[in-house]
């Protein structure tokens, strides 16, 4: 009996620690709209979003990355992301924010 409850309990833990997660770090969206192209420098991006989640290079220009995704076994994940590409002086040259979280 013990080693049927043992057993039990093992496949329950499993089942409970995969199947659900998170990816990245949640960020505040609500200032996705304080962002213009050519306007808004690195320094206010740092202010507003924190430190990115991950940090790049496209055709020699910065690329930070802010992503929170969420899975479950049961169910669509969510995701929001936000990429900024800056340009060489440190301004936002373009970005791209999408988000399932809200939906």
């Amino acid at each position: 009996m013990k080693r049927i409850l043992a057993s039990f309990l093992a496949i329950l833990f499993i089942t409970v620690a995969v199947s659900c997660g998170t990816v990245g770090k949640n960020f505040d969206s609500s200032r996705v709209k304080n962002i213009q192209n050519n306007q808004t420098n690195q320094t206010q991006i740092l202010d507003w979003f924190g430190v990115p989640y991950k940090e790049g290079n496209e055709n020699g220009h910065t690329m930070w990355t802010y992503q929170y995704d969420t899975w479950q076994a049961i169910g669509d994940g969510k995701s929001k992301d936000l990429v900024i590409l800056f340009d060489e002086s440190n301004i936002v040259k373009a970005y791209r924010y999408t988000d399932t979280l809200s939906d």
